[in-house]
C-alpha cells in the first residue's frame, strides 16, 4: 500500500479528522489532505509524530493495512482455549482446498516419519519443546516459499 493510503487509513483507524491531525503536529489541513492524497511526503520527524498519534511503530504506519491489523489483534486476543476449539485445518481448508483432499493422495506417514525426525532433531538440539520445535519447522518452510532461505 502506498503512504499516502496508509496514512488515510492509519487516521480513519484512529477516529481524527484532517483537522484534528493537522492541529496536533502543527500544520494546516491541506498539509494533510496532500500527505493522504499521495502528493507530498511528509518528512521523517512528522511520520514518526504520525506512528506516535495513531499509536504504531514506524514501521506499521509506513506499511499500514487495517486488515492485517485487525487480524493481528483478533489473534493476540483469542485466549488459548478458544484456539484450542477451533478446527484449523478445515477452517484453512476452506481457503486452500489442497487441505481438503492431498490425505487421499499423498503418502502422509512417509512424510509424517521425516518430519518426526526433524522436529526430534530441533528438540534434542537446541533443548525446544515439541510445540516449539513444531513452530521453528514450520517458519523454515514458510521462509523457504517465500525464498528468504
Amino acid at each position: 500500500m502506498e503512504l499516502g493510503k496508509s496514512l488515510a487509513e492509519a487516521r480513519r483507524k484512529s477516529g481524527r479528522s484532517q483537522e484534528a491531525v493537522a492541529e496536533s503536529l502543527g500544520v494546516s489541513r491541506q498539509t494533510v489532505s496532500k500527505w493522504e492524497m499521495g502528493q507530498v511526503v511528509p518528512n521523517i520527524a512528522q511520520c514518526q509524530e504520525l506512528a506516535a498519534l495513531y499509536r504504531l511503530s514506524l514501521d506499521e504506519l509506513v506499511q499500514f493495512d487495517s486488515q492485517v491489523q485487525e487480524l493481528q489483534r483478533v489473534i493476540q486476543q483469542t485466549s488459548e482455549e478458544v484456539q484450542q476449539k477451533v478446527d484449523w485445518s478445515k477452517l484453512w481448508a476452506q481457503k486452500y482446498p489442497i487441505l481438503a483432499s492431498y490425505q487421499q493422495q499423498v503418502a502422509v506417514e512417509q512424510y509424517a516419519k521425516q518430519l518426526e525426525a526433524l522436529l526430534a532433531e530441533l528438540r534434542r538440539a537446541y533443548g525446544y519443546s515439541r510445540e516449539d520445535a513444531f513452530l521453528v519447522l514450520k517458519d523454515i518452510l514458510g521462509r523457504l516459499w517465500t525464498g528468504q532461505v
